[in-house]
């Protein structure tokens, strides 16, 4: 595997590539990002949403969902969240914080954009009515809960997210196997989604598939019999989660790779 300031100088050459790439290369492999993270959030949710022990229930979904993360690094897809690690480009001058920001801006575009698409396929091709309707349930409740939560919170949950899929795909890219990239992402991603943090790009799938679903007639019924609280799933509460979620992930990325780069560059 590579040490960390052989990662340093390998990531400073990355983070260039990713800021000089076309914009409809970039556009095109973030939907793909956004798809694949989507469907990690998918598997979890399908597997978790009769399990009413939440402890169990976050280890079922910390063993799944960091696949998603896995199919992005093992394509060379383009993620927001882990491309935050183009900080380490920037403070070894060889990215300018516009060629940085640009391809932020693109990537976030193109990983909403495929969340959503996946989002849309779930809901309206029938896939919510496993259990007699009880994933889709799961999928407004979740939502809800992610809209209802406060800024400073969602943005706090964001840092320590972000710190973790960076971590992860820091250990990933070290490996020089398939088997050592797979396990690099795997273990830091399972411990943000144990821990309950909240990752912008997920929130892409989680939070539309909830608004979608609850826009189902059948759907929103049976919401409304599980007593979940419907209040905060709007549309405005889905930004009201989006934006300080990506605020925290961009602190916790950006400032862990600055850590990095100033623990272990090297000369």
């Amino acid at each position: 595997m590579l040490s960390p300031g052989e990662f340093v100088n390998f990531y400073t050459q990355v983070g260039v590539k990713k800021a000089s790439n076309s914009a409809v290369k970039l556009c095109l492999s973030a939907v793909l990002a956004g798809f694949f993270i989507a469907a990690g959030a998918v598997a979890a949710n399908t597997a978790g949403h009769l399990l009413t022990n939440a402890g169990l229930s976050r280890v079922v979904c910390g063993l799944l969902f960091p696949f998603g993360l896995i199919m992005v690094i093992i394509t060379g897809a383009e993620l927001f969240t882990g491309n935050c690690l183009i900080t380490i480009s920037l403070l070894e001058k060889k990215v300018s914080l516009a060629g940085m920001a640009r391809n932020l801006v693109i990537v976030y575009a193109g990983n909403l954009s495929g969340a959503l698409l996946l989002a849309w396929a779930i809901v309206y091709c029938g896939q919510l009515d496993l259990s007699v309707g009880a994933l889709a349930v799961h999928t407004i409740r979740t939502a809800a809960a992610k809209c209802a939560l406060p800024f400073g919170k969602a943005a706090v949950l964001g840092i320590l997210c972000n710190i973790l899929v960076c971590a992860g795909v820091m250990c990933s890219l070290c490996g020089k196997s398939l088997a050592g990239r797979a396990i690099g992402a795997f273990v830091p991603v399972s411990f943000f989604v144990i821990g309950g943090f909240e990752h912008c790009v997920a929130n892409m799938y989680y939070i539309p598939a909830g608004l979608m679903a609850a826009g189902v007639p059948q759907y929103a019924r049976l919401a409304v019999e599980a007593g979940v609280d419907l209040s905060a799933l709007t549309l405005a509460g889905f930004f009201a989660n989006l934006i300080p979620v990506t605020i925290g992930n961009i602190i916790g990325g950006c400032g862990f790779g600055a850590l990095i780069r100033a623990c272990h560059k090297t000369k």
